[in-house]
């Protein structure tokens, strides 16, 4: 894997937990929640490219 895409996957991890944690404790509600991991989904499929 480059870096660059274990940078990405790294960095897609650690965002995809803190949102299911902000969701888990009811801070957000899941369509802001898919909202954000779906951001983070896109930046990864660049990565891979």
């Amino acid at each position: 894997m480059s870096d660059d895409l274990e940078d990405a996957v790294a960095q897609f991890l650690s965002d995809y937990n803190s949102a299911m944690s902000e969701y888990d404790k009811g801070y957000v509600d899941a369509d802001a929640t898919l909202s954000v991991i779906d951001s983070h989904v896109e930046a990864l499929r660049e990565a891979r490219e």
